[in-house]
């Protein structure tokens, strides 16, 4: 990593087009984990609102994610990329569940159909 003062020289000096993340939060010990999840959808009408991640490890230990506080929108066999966050690291991951909310108490309840789906770990890419 590079020192919160250093990080923007290096990347200007290098002409890098990288994008930065912070592994930073509001809880102690202050470090986020950060995940890229790119979903690919299967149903038929529009769906918006909410995915919660939950990972899982080998031992049995769960985390689950920050709520975006923007809603997503999911169309037909459109790739969406949400950014997600846990407030621990999870080593080798053995389940990933998805919790899909639009956060309304009255109307009906959608599924969302998920077609393709990867999770990766921005802190640690070789994972």
């Amino acid at each position: 990593g590079y020192h919160a003062d250093r990080w923007k020289k290096w990347l200007i000096a290098n002409n890098s087009p990288t994008k930065a993340y912070f592994d930073t939060s509001d809880q102690d010990p202050f470090c986020m984990y950060n995940y890229l999840l790119d979903i690919t959808t299967w149903n038929k009408s529009n769906r918006r609102g909410f995915i919660k991640v939950k990972i899982t490890d080998h031992a049995g230990n769960t985390v689950e994610s920050e709520t975006n506080s923007e809603a997503s929108t999911f169309q037909q066999y459109k790739r969406v990329k949400i950014l997600t966050g846990f407030y621990q690291d999870i080593g080798k991951i053995s389940k990933i569940s998805l919790t899909f909310s639009t956060k309304t108490l009255i109307g009906p309840k959608h599924k969302l159909r998920i077609l393709q789906m990867t999770l990766t770990s921005l802190n640690n890419p070789e994972r």
